[in-house]
Protein backbone atom coordinates (compact mmCIF):
# COMPACT_ATOMS: atom_id res chain seq x y z
CA UNK A 1 0.00 0.00 0.00
CA UNK A 2 1.48 3.64 -0.76
CA UNK A 3 2.27 5.68 2.30
CA UNK A 4 -0.46 7.95 0.97
CA UNK A 5 -2.95 5.70 0.80
CA UNK A 6 -1.84 4.42 4.35
CA UNK A 7 -2.15 7.93 5.73
CA UNK A 8 -5.48 8.47 4.44
CA UNK A 9 -6.83 5.11 5.33
CA UNK A 10 -5.80 6.03 9.22
CA UNK A 11 -8.81 8.37 9.05
CA UNK A 12 -10.85 5.56 8.29
CA UNK A 13 -10.65 4.42 12.04
CA UNK A 14 -12.68 7.72 13.65
CA UNK A 15 -15.90 7.04 14.18
CA UNK A 16 -18.77 8.80 16.20
CA UNK A 17 -18.44 6.70 18.77
CA UNK A 18 -14.15 7.12 18.52
CA UNK A 19 -13.51 10.75 17.92
CA UNK A 20 -10.33 10.59 19.60
CA UNK A 21 -7.70 7.63 19.37
CA UNK A 22 -4.13 7.51 21.06
CA UNK A 23 -0.81 6.62 19.15
CA UNK A 24 -0.41 3.12 20.44
CA UNK A 25 -4.07 2.45 20.00
CA UNK A 26 -3.98 3.68 16.11
CA UNK A 27 -0.76 2.03 15.37
CA UNK A 28 -2.36 -1.19 16.73
CA UNK A 29 -5.76 -0.93 14.76
CA UNK A 30 -3.55 0.27 11.59
CA UNK A 31 -0.51 -2.36 11.84
CA UNK A 32 1.67 0.28 11.30
CA UNK A 33 4.74 1.01 13.39
CA UNK A 34 3.92 4.18 15.78
CA UNK A 35 7.07 5.85 14.35
CA UNK A 36 5.44 5.61 11.01
CA UNK A 37 1.90 6.60 12.38
CA UNK A 38 3.54 9.44 14.36
CA UNK A 39 5.16 10.88 11.30
CA UNK A 40 1.54 10.35 9.19
CA UNK A 41 -0.06 12.02 11.79
CA UNK A 42 2.18 14.63 11.71
CA UNK A 43 2.14 15.45 8.14
CA UNK A 44 -2.09 15.28 8.36
CA UNK A 45 -2.14 17.46 10.73
CA UNK A 46 0.06 20.08 8.92
CA UNK A 47 -2.58 20.08 6.10
CA UNK A 48 -5.36 20.58 9.14
CA UNK A 49 -6.86 17.21 8.39
CA UNK A 50 -5.95 15.80 12.47
CA UNK A 51 -5.03 17.57 15.39
CA UNK A 52 -3.90 16.60 18.77
CA UNK A 53 -5.95 16.98 22.03
CA UNK A 54 -3.63 19.10 24.29
CA UNK A 55 -5.23 17.34 27.42
CA UNK A 56 -5.18 14.26 26.68
CA UNK A 57 -2.89 13.89 23.77
CA UNK A 58 -4.89 11.79 21.41
CA UNK A 59 -5.87 12.67 18.23
CA UNK A 60 -9.00 13.72 16.39
CA UNK A 61 -10.20 15.04 13.32
CA UNK A 62 -9.25 18.37 12.46
CA UNK A 63 -11.21 21.26 10.56
CA UNK A 64 -9.54 20.84 7.26
CA UNK A 65 -11.72 17.55 6.95
CA UNK A 66 -15.14 20.23 7.83
CA UNK A 67 -13.64 22.56 5.02
CA UNK A 68 -13.29 19.46 2.40
CA UNK A 69 -16.82 18.15 3.06
CA UNK A 70 -18.06 21.90 2.97
CA UNK A 71 -16.46 22.31 -0.46
CA UNK A 72 -17.75 18.97 -2.05
CA UNK A 73 -21.18 19.37 -0.56
CA UNK A 74 -21.21 23.22 -2.50
CA UNK A 75 -19.78 21.24 -5.72
CA UNK A 76 -22.12 18.48 -5.48
CA UNK A 77 -24.86 19.03 -3.02
CA UNK A 78 -25.47 15.00 -1.98
CA UNK A 79 -26.50 15.83 1.41
CA UNK A 80 -29.24 17.79 0.50
CA UNK A 81 -30.46 16.04 -2.16
CA UNK A 82 -30.72 12.78 -0.10
CA UNK A 83 -31.74 13.69 3.08
CA UNK A 84 -35.47 14.21 2.14
CA UNK A 85 -35.52 10.79 0.04
CA UNK A 86 -34.43 8.97 3.10
CA UNK A 87 -36.55 10.50 5.40
CA UNK A 88 -39.41 9.51 3.20
CA UNK A 89 -38.03 6.09 2.76
CA UNK A 90 -37.67 5.68 6.75
CA UNK A 91 -41.58 7.08 6.91
CA UNK A 92 -42.89 4.68 4.29
CA UNK A 93 -41.16 1.70 5.20
CA UNK A 94 -41.05 2.43 8.89
CA UNK A 95 -36.90 0.84 9.41
CA UNK A 96 -33.90 2.96 8.86
CA UNK A 97 -32.55 4.17 5.43
CA UNK A 98 -29.63 4.62 4.49
CA UNK A 99 -26.99 6.18 1.70
CA UNK A 100 -23.43 5.37 0.80
CA UNK A 101 -21.26 6.19 -1.96
CA UNK A 102 -18.35 4.97 -3.21
CA UNK A 103 -14.96 6.12 -1.46
CA UNK A 104 -11.69 4.25 -2.17
CA UNK A 105 -12.18 0.69 -1.94
CA UNK A 106 -15.51 0.67 -0.34
CA UNK A 107 -18.17 2.69 0.45
CA UNK A 108 -18.66 5.67 2.70
CA UNK A 109 -21.76 5.86 4.57
CA UNK A 110 -22.78 9.60 4.07
CA UNK A 111 -26.65 10.03 5.27
CA UNK A 112 -29.05 7.99 8.14
CA UNK A 113 -32.60 8.38 9.17
CA UNK A 114 -34.12 5.93 11.51
CA UNK A 115 -37.80 5.48 11.98
CA UNK A 116 -39.78 6.69 15.26
CA UNK A 117 -40.28 2.44 16.45
CA UNK A 118 -38.25 1.89 19.37
CA UNK A 119 -37.02 -1.47 17.28
CA UNK A 120 -34.52 -0.26 14.46
CA UNK A 121 -31.47 -0.58 13.57
CA UNK A 122 -28.62 1.51 14.49
CA UNK A 123 -26.41 2.02 11.29
CA UNK A 124 -23.53 4.84 12.78
CA UNK A 125 -22.67 8.05 10.55
CA UNK A 126 -19.67 8.04 8.44
CA UNK A 127 -19.35 4.43 8.68
CA UNK A 128 -17.00 2.30 6.22
CA UNK A 129 -19.22 -0.23 4.27
CA UNK A 130 -17.32 -3.60 2.87
CA UNK A 131 -18.25 -4.09 -0.35
CA UNK A 132 -18.68 -7.61 -0.06
CA UNK A 133 -20.95 -7.81 3.05
CA UNK A 134 -23.87 -5.38 3.00
CA UNK A 135 -26.33 -5.30 0.73
CA UNK A 136 -25.27 -1.71 -0.45
CA UNK A 137 -22.10 -3.09 -1.16
CA UNK A 138 -23.43 -5.93 -3.67
CA UNK A 139 -25.72 -3.75 -5.15
CA UNK A 140 -23.07 -1.60 -6.39
CA UNK A 141 -21.02 -4.56 -7.39
CA UNK A 142 -23.72 -5.79 -8.90
CA UNK A 143 -23.95 -2.59 -11.36
CA UNK A 144 -21.00 -1.39 -11.55
CA UNK A 145 -18.36 -1.54 -14.47
CA UNK A 146 -16.70 -5.07 -15.01
CA UNK A 147 -13.20 -4.06 -13.92
CA UNK A 148 -14.21 -2.67 -10.56
CA UNK A 149 -16.62 -5.66 -10.26
CA UNK A 150 -13.21 -8.16 -11.11
CA UNK A 151 -11.56 -5.93 -8.17
CA UNK A 152 -14.07 -6.52 -5.73
CA UNK A 153 -14.33 -10.28 -6.87
CA UNK A 154 -11.11 -11.01 -6.45
CA UNK A 155 -10.27 -9.63 -3.09
CA UNK A 156 -9.22 -11.37 -0.37
CA UNK A 157 -13.12 -11.76 1.68
CA UNK A 158 -12.51 -10.89 5.22
CA UNK A 159 -15.52 -12.74 7.61
CA UNK A 160 -17.43 -10.34 9.15
CA UNK A 161 -20.48 -12.60 10.71
CA UNK A 162 -20.72 -16.22 9.93
CA UNK A 163 -22.79 -15.49 7.16
CA UNK A 164 -20.45 -13.09 5.52
CA UNK A 165 -19.46 -14.49 1.78
CA UNK A 166 -15.29 -15.31 2.18
CA UNK A 167 -15.10 -17.26 -1.30
CA UNK A 168 -14.98 -15.40 -4.77
CA UNK A 169 -18.25 -18.39 -5.50
CA UNK A 170 -20.42 -17.65 -2.71
CA UNK A 171 -19.60 -13.92 -3.59
CA UNK A 172 -20.49 -14.05 -7.30
CA UNK A 173 -23.95 -15.99 -6.81
CA UNK A 174 -24.97 -13.13 -4.06
CA UNK A 175 -23.97 -10.53 -6.99
CA UNK A 176 -25.42 -12.33 -10.05
CA UNK A 177 -28.70 -12.67 -7.70
CA UNK A 178 -28.71 -9.03 -7.23
CA UNK A 179 -27.81 -8.19 -10.66
CA UNK A 180 -31.12 -10.55 -11.88
CA UNK A 181 -33.85 -9.10 -9.62
CA UNK A 182 -32.60 -5.54 -9.17
CA UNK A 183 -31.67 -5.50 -5.76
CA UNK A 184 -29.66 -6.82 -3.06
CA UNK A 185 -30.18 -8.64 -0.27
CA UNK A 186 -28.01 -9.08 3.05
CA UNK A 187 -29.10 -11.85 5.61
CA UNK A 188 -26.85 -11.02 8.79
CA UNK A 189 -23.47 -11.21 6.79
CA UNK A 190 -22.42 -7.32 8.41
CA UNK A 191 -23.92 -7.63 11.90
CA UNK A 192 -25.80 -10.23 13.30
CA UNK A 193 -29.84 -9.88 13.64
CA UNK A 194 -29.56 -7.38 11.29
CA UNK A 195 -31.57 -7.47 7.17
CA UNK A 196 -30.25 -5.30 4.11
CA UNK A 197 -31.97 -4.72 1.31
CA UNK A 198 -30.24 -2.23 -1.21
CA UNK A 199 -30.50 -0.82 -4.52
CA UNK A 200 -27.66 1.04 -6.35
CA UNK A 201 -27.76 4.75 -7.26
CA UNK A 202 -26.61 5.20 -10.75
CA UNK A 203 -24.12 8.05 -12.21
CA UNK A 204 -24.04 10.16 -15.18
CA UNK A 205 -22.81 6.73 -17.26
CA UNK A 206 -25.06 4.42 -16.05
CA UNK A 207 -22.97 2.61 -13.77
CA UNK A 208 -23.65 2.36 -9.88
CA UNK A 209 -21.72 5.12 -7.55
CA UNK A 210 -23.30 4.31 -4.69
CA UNK A 211 -26.73 2.72 -3.04
CA UNK A 212 -29.85 3.17 -0.92
CA UNK A 213 -30.24 0.43 1.61
CA UNK A 214 -33.46 -0.01 4.13
CA UNK A 215 -31.80 -2.21 7.37
CA UNK A 216 -33.82 -4.09 9.40
CA UNK A 217 -34.25 -6.34 12.50
CA UNK A 218 -33.93 -10.08 11.07
CA UNK A 219 -36.72 -10.66 13.20
CA UNK A 220 -39.08 -8.64 11.61
CA UNK A 221 -38.00 -9.57 7.88
CA UNK A 222 -40.73 -11.51 6.13
CA UNK A 223 -42.26 -11.53 2.32
CA UNK A 224 -44.53 -8.99 2.45
CA UNK A 225 -42.61 -6.52 4.67
CA UNK A 226 -39.92 -7.20 2.02
CA UNK A 227 -42.15 -6.36 -0.95
CA UNK A 228 -43.03 -3.08 0.65
CA UNK A 229 -39.53 -1.85 1.51
CA UNK A 230 -38.39 -2.73 -2.59
CA UNK A 231 -41.47 -0.91 -3.99
CA UNK A 232 -40.39 1.96 -1.67
CA UNK A 233 -36.57 1.51 -2.71
CA UNK A 234 -37.07 1.43 -6.25
CA UNK A 235 -38.83 5.11 -6.09
CA UNK A 236 -36.35 6.82 -3.86
CA UNK A 237 -33.73 4.76 -5.55
CA UNK A 238 -34.69 5.78 -8.75
CA UNK A 239 -35.38 9.76 -7.05
CA UNK A 240 -31.41 9.80 -5.70
CA UNK A 241 -30.20 9.16 -9.14
CA UNK A 242 -32.00 11.65 -11.13
CA UNK A 243 -31.51 14.36 -8.78
CA UNK A 244 -27.85 13.66 -8.40
CA UNK A 245 -27.60 13.82 -12.31
CA UNK A 246 -27.36 10.28 -13.02
CA UNK A 247 -28.71 8.23 -15.54
CA UNK A 248 -30.24 4.67 -14.72
CA UNK A 249 -28.59 1.45 -16.41
CA UNK A 250 -31.45 0.02 -18.94
CA UNK A 251 -30.31 -3.05 -17.60
CA UNK A 252 -31.75 -2.36 -14.68
CA UNK A 253 -35.13 -4.25 -13.79
CA UNK A 254 -37.07 -4.79 -10.40
CA UNK A 255 -38.25 -8.84 -10.27
CA UNK A 256 -39.11 -10.68 -7.35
Amino acid sequence: MRTVEKALRLLDFFTDKVVEIGLSDLARQSGIDKATVLRMLSDMAECGFVEQNPETKRWRLGAGVLRLARLREHAQPVTRVLTPILEKLAQETGETAHASLISGRDLANIGVVEPSRANRVYIEPGLVLPLHATASGIAVTAFSRPEQQERVLARTLTAVTGMTPTSRAALEGMVSRARDRGFAVADQTYEAEVYGIAMPIFGPDGYATGALAVAIPASRAGEDHERQIIAALETAAHAATTRLGGRPSAEHRITY
